[in-house]
C-alpha cells in the first residue's frame, strides 16, 4: 500500500538562499528551503526535499542572501551608547573615568530611550538575544523586549559607591549591595523566562572591584537559591586586578573561585589581565569568555582567547558598549586569535567565529538546545544577510566571506521566534526614527549635564 504523501503547513517559507546553519548534519545548504511554523523551524533543508504538499501562509524568495542562526550578543551596555565615539579613546571603562556621563546621572525616561537605541542597533545588525546589563533594568528590560528580540537584563550590582570610584574612592556599603540584589532578584521574578521565554536575568555582577567579598559570597547564594546564572566583567583592568588584590590578597579570578561564582554558569567579560594560574582556574571551572575583540584592541589589549579555550573555557561574542555590530566582531575575534598565535590555524577559522557568535553564546544564555542553529525543531531566530552587494560578491565561501568582509548594516532581514521583527532592513514593530531621535535627545541632555 502506498503512503500518502507527507504534508507540511508553515506560517513562512524562505527560499532560494544558502544557509549557514551551524548544523554537523547539514552545515551548508544552497538553495535552502527554511519553513517556519509558529515559533519553531519546521524544515531546514534543500528546496527540492520539502514535503509535495506543502502549503505556506507566506513565501518569500530570498535568492542572492545569506541565512545564519540569529547572532547571541552575551555583552552589551545599550544604554553606554551614550559614550560612543568617547569611550574608545578613554584607555578605561567609562564608570571609572571623570568627566562623562555615568550610570548614576542617568534618569529612568534616559535609560529607556538610550537602551532602545542600543537593542534597535543590535536587532537591525542581527542579533536575536542580547545579555544587557546597566542601570534602571527594570524600566528598560519591556522597552527593549517591545522591539521584538530576546532580551536578558540586570541592573549592576555592587555596593561600592560609584560616585567615588571615577575619583578613586573606593567605599562600600552593605545598604548598596542589599538594594542592588533586592532588585535583581524582583526583575527575575517578574522577567526570568517570561513573554514566551523572550525574557530573562543573569545576575550582573559589575566587577569583583566593586562588589566587596561578602557581597560576592551573598551574590553567589542567592544565584544557586534561585538557579539564576551570573555575568560580570572580570579581569578588565590593571585598577581592578590591583585593587583586589590589595583588599583581598588575590586575584580577581581567585577570589571569585573563592566565594563561589567562578563555575560553568558564569558568563565574564574582557578577562584581559589573567596569569597562568588564573587562565587554568578559568578552563577548569568552565566559564564562558565574553569575548570583546574590537573593544579590547581600541583599548591596546587583548584576551589570551587560544589559551582560554585550549584550558577548557568557553568563548562567545559581545560588543560591549561601542556598537552592536556583531559581524564585525567575528573579523577580529578571528583576527586577535591569530596575531596571538602568529599563524592561520586550523582551528581559528570563519566556523569558529560564527559559533561563538551564535551556538557558543546561546549555551551560555542557558538555550544551547534549543537556539544558535537552523535545525528543525529549534527555535526560528536567525538573520539574512544580502549577499547581491558589490562587497560580498563573489562568495564561493558565503561563510569566509561573511566573516571577512561582511557588515552588519547588510542584514536585510531577521527573525526572532518565527516573528518578522526587520524587513527589507528597517523594524517592523517600532519607527526606527522615533527611536533614533529620542536617543539623541536622552544622550544630549546627559552631556550637558555632565560638562557642568
Amino acid at each position: 500500500m502506498t503512503a500518502p504523501p507527507i504534508e507540511l503547513d508553515l506560517d513562512l517559507l524562505l527560499l532560494g538562499a544558502t544557509a549557514v546553519t551551524m548544523d554537523p548534519a547539514q552545515p551548508l545548504l544552497h538553495d535552502a528551503a527554511i519553513g517556519i511554523r509558529g515559533e519553531r523551524l519546521a524544515f531546514v533543508g534543500r528546496a527540492h526535499d520539502l514535503p509535495p504538499l506543502t502549503r505556506a501562509r507566506t513565501t518569500r524568495r530570498l535568492d542572492g542572501r545569506v541565512i545564519v542562526p540569529g547572532y547571541v550578543n552575551v555583552h552589551t551596555h545599550a544604554i553606554l551608547t551614550m559614550v560612543r565615539g568617547v569611550a574608545e579613546d578613554l584607555g578605561f571603562a567609562p564608570a571609572y573615568t571623570p568627566g562623562i556621563p555615568h550610570g548614576h546621572d542617568v534618569r529612568p525616561d534616559e535609560a529607556i530611550a538610550l537602551a532602545r537605541l542600543g537593542a534597535l542597533e543590535a536587532m537591525l545588525f542581527g542579533s536575536t538575544l542580547i545579555n544587557d546589563s546597566y542601570v534602571h533594568a527594570d524600566l528598560t528590560m519591556e522597552a527593549m523586549a517591545e522591539l521584538g528580540l530576546r532580551v536578558y537584563s540586570c541592573g549592576r550590582l555592587h555596593d561600592v559607591d560609584f560616585s567615588g570610584v571615577a575619583d578613586g574612592h573606593w567605599e562600600y556599603h552593605a545598604a548598596t549591595g542589599e538594594r542592588t540584589l533586592n532588585d535583581a532578584l524582583a526583575l527575575a521574578g517578574r522577567w526570568h523566562r517570561k513573554r514566551n521565554g523572550r525574557t530573562g536575568v543573569q545576575l550582573a555582577v559589575h566587577a569583583p572591584d566593586t562588589c566587596s567579598d561578602d557581597f560576592l559570597r551573598l551574590i553567589a547564594d542567592a544565584a544557586r537559591t534561585h538557579d539564576l546564572s551570573v555575568t560580570t566583567h572580570l579581569a578588565q583592568s590593571r585598577t581592578e586586578v590591583s585593587v583586589v588584590k590589595q583588599r583581598s590578597g588575590k586575584s580577581p579570578a581567585q577570589l571569585l573561585d573563592e566565594v563561589g561564582l567562578l563555575n560553568e554558569r558564569l558568563v565574564a567579560a574582557h578577562c584581559l589581565y589573567l596569569d597562568d594560574d588564573d587562565i587554568a582556574r578559568a578552563g577548569r571551572a568552565g566559564i564562558t569568555v565574553a569575548h570583546i575583540p574590537k573593544g579590547n584592541a581600541t583599548g591596546g589589549t587583548m584576551a589570551p582567547t587560544p589559551r582560554l579555550r585550549d584550558a577548557g573555557a568557553r568563548i562567545a561574542l559581545g560588543t560591549d558598549n561601542m556598537h552592536a555590530d556583531m559581524t564585525e566582531v567575528m573579523r577580529w575575534a578571528l583576527a586577535i586569535a591569530r596575531i596571538q598565535l602568529g599563524e592561520v590555524s586550523a582551528d581559528w577559522q570563519p566556523a569558529d567565529a560564527l559559533a561563538m557568535a551564535t551556538r557558543n553564546g546561546a549555551q551560555a544564555m542557558g538555550l544551547g538546545d534549543e537556539l544558535g542553529c537552523l535545525k528543525t525543531g529549534w527555535l526560528a531566530d536567525l538573520a539574512v544577510f544580502d549577499f547581491q552587494r558589490a562587497h560580498l560578491t563573489p562568495h564561493p565561501n558565503p561563510l569566509g566571506t561573511l566573516v571577512h568582509t561582511g557588515l552588519g548594516r547588510d542584514v536585510e532581514m531577521v527573525v526572532v521566534g518565527g516573528e518578522l521583527v526587520v524587513d527589507g532592513g528597517a523594524p517592523t514593530r517600532c519607527d526606527a526614527d522615533a527611536v533614533i531621535a529620542a536617543g539623541k535627545h536622552a544622550a544630549t541632555q546627559l552631556w550637558k549635564r555632565a560638562s557642568t
